[in-house]
Formats: structure tokens, C-alpha cells, sequence
């Protein structure tokens, strides 16, 4: 199976979308990073470097979009969620803007560049905020489709791509917003999963299988809006739901999930993540190991609760 990392199709998705004039892509100093160097190779008279200024960046870009323009904004995940964060909400959410921000290096994969680096809690921020959409993809090729589907949403979008690379597995251009991918049936249980955990997630289900459990792995790439039907009737065919995120399991998806089954159809969910943790350094397989994001790990969490 080919490895690619989401990062990669970013940079390819913004040079294809380059084509309409309207697409501006704006970085703060870290375009070889983010990828969307790709699209300043293209396309330099609309590619804007705007040096280590991440509130400069997001304002710019709002005032972009009121322009008429088509804003594309990248950094590191824990820069553009957190250092532009009141550049993100008020002139970006606060007026419903469509501007797509990229959070590139986002989780644990960032490996060492340590906890600093590594956002644990960018998709509870970006969540939290008024108008604001949240996608996580599952690997290369939903990002490229995801990407690409930006250009015609309204309002402020939230991409989350990873550095590492990662299996590439799934049918490229099936991206459709708010709403969930089965891409394994199961009656014993459901494991609801983003990014660079859904094949973790199959690889764990794979191993309950030879133990005679049947588990199903949900692909959920859009964290907001929220596929509220598609969970809906994932919680009455299963009765326990497992979320895998990396994240922390503090307001991202396995939030989302727990809240909006909490209220429709209570529902036994347990989450699978950061638990209140910063990173550290370490290479990206040695973090994953420590942090419990490995297929055995995951494989006798899920058995353990099942059985208990």
C-alpha cells in the first residue's frame, strides 16, 4: 500500500483549484512545510508569503475574501489555531467569511519537533467557533477531494493535514461534507475514527476479528457539521461506540459524538486519544507507541472494555 502524507495533497489540490483566478494562498513562512509552495510555483503573482505573523496572515486573507477573493491560509496547526485565534474568530468567523485554513504537522505525528509543536487541541478550538466547518481527512486522497470541494462552501473552513505519511486507502474523490464513510461492518461494536487513525482503526478491527469480534470502523472526516443522521443510526445498530482521534480526547470527536448521542440516543462511547496530555519528542512510531495509538494497544482496550 502506498504512504503519502495529507500535507502532499494540500499543495497538489490548491494548484489544480489555481485555475480560477479567484484562489489567493497565503503562508506564514512555512510554505516548503505546508506544501503550498506547489501553488507559488504556479501561481506567484497569488501566493502571498507573510513571514512568521500568523494574526497578519488571517486578517489579510478575511480581507481577501470580503474583496471577492477565494483565500487559502496555512500553517502549523498549533500556530494557526492558537497564535491567530482572535484573528480566526473575529474577522474571519465573527463575519462568516469563507476563508479555508490549513493546519499542517498537526497531532503527535509532528514527532520531534516536540510538544510545543504538536497540536492536541486545535479541532476543540476551531469546533467551538460560530460558522467555522472541521475536516479531518482519513489519508491522501479524501484530503485531495476535500480540499478541492472547499472552493465552492460558504463560510470559514478548518483542514487538518498531517506530516508523517500514511497508508493511502481510500476512493479518491468521495469527499462529501458532514457526512460519515463505513468502511467496515460490525454488530459487536463501531469504531469511529479521523485522520491518520482510521487505518489504525482497520488494523485493530482486523485483529478483533481473529478473536471472534466483530467491530466496525466508521470513517467520520468532517467533525463539523456533524453527520448527525449517519451517527444516529450507527448508534442504534451497535451498542457501544469507540472514537479514535489524534487528539485529545477532551472536545474533539470523540466530543462531538458523545454529545450529540447524549441527547437523541444515549449510548455507551469511549474515547481514544490524548487524555489530557501535552506531546513529546521522539520519532513518530515511538510516540504512537507511548501514547497507546498502535494496533495491539488499541486491539486489547477495545477487547478489555468489550469483555469487561
Amino acid at each position: 500500500m502506498e504512504n503519502r502524507a495529507t500535507r502532499e495533497a494540500y499543495g497538489k489540490a490548491l494548484v489544480e483549484i489555481g485555475s480560477n483566478e479567484s484562489v489567493v494562498v497565503l503562508d506564514a513562512d512555512l510554505s516548503g512545510s505546508t506544501k503550498s509552495k506547489e501553488f507559488a510555483d504556479v501561481y506567484p503573482d497569488r501566493f502571498f508569503d507573510m513571514g512568521i505573523a500568523e494574526a497578519n496572515m488571517v486578517d489579510t486573507a478575511a480581507g481577501m475574501a470580503l474583496s471577492g477573493l477565494k483565500p487559502y491560509a496555512s500553517s502549523f496547526a498549533v500556530f494557526i489555531t492558537g497564535r491567530a485565534f482572535e484573528s480566526v474568530r473575529q474577522s474571519i468567523c465573527y463575519q462568516n467569511l469563507h476563508v479555508v485554513l490549513c493546519g499542517s504537522h498537526s497531532g503527535i505525528s509532528v514527532g520531534e519537533d516536540g510538544g510545543s509543536h504538536q497540536s492536541v487541541a486545535d479541532i476543540a478550538i476551531m469546533r467551538a467557533l460560530p460558522n467555522m466547518k472541521v475536516i479531518v481527512p482519513a489519508d491522501y486522497n479524501e484530503t485531495l477531494s476535500a480540499v478541492k470541494a472547499t472552493y465552492s462552501m460558504d463560510g470559514p473552513v478548518y483542514i487538518r493535514t498531517s506530516r508523517a505519511k500514511s497508508p493511502v486507502f481510500m476512493d479518491s474523490n468521495r469527499f462529501e461534507l458532514g457526512r460519515v464513510r463505513r468502511l467496515k461492518n460490525g454488530k459487536d461494536a463501531t469504531i469511529i475514527a479521523c485522520g491518520l487513525m482510521v487505518p489504525l482503526a482497520i488494523e485493530a478491527r482486523d485483529l478483533l476479528l481473529k478473536d471472534g469480534i466483530n467491530v466496525g470502523v466508521v470513517n467520520m472526516p468532517t467533525i463539523k457539521p456533524l453527520d448527525e443522521d449517519g451517527l444516529y443510526k450507527i448508534s442504534k445498530e451497535t451498542d457501544c461506540i469507540f472514537t479514535m482521534e489524534e487528539h485529545s480526547i477532551i472536545g474533539g470527536l470523540g466530543s462531538a459524538v458523545s454529545e450529540f448521542l447524549s441527547e437523541v440516543n444515549p449510548t455507551k462511547v469511549y474515547r481514544i486519544g490524548l487524555e489530557d496530555l501535552f506531546g513529546e519528542s521522539g520519532t513518530k512510531d515511538d510516540l504512537f507507541c507511548k501514547f497507546g495509538f498502535t494496533k495491539d494497544t488499541v486491539y486489547k482496550r477495545i477487547k478489555d472494555k468489550l469483555s469487561g
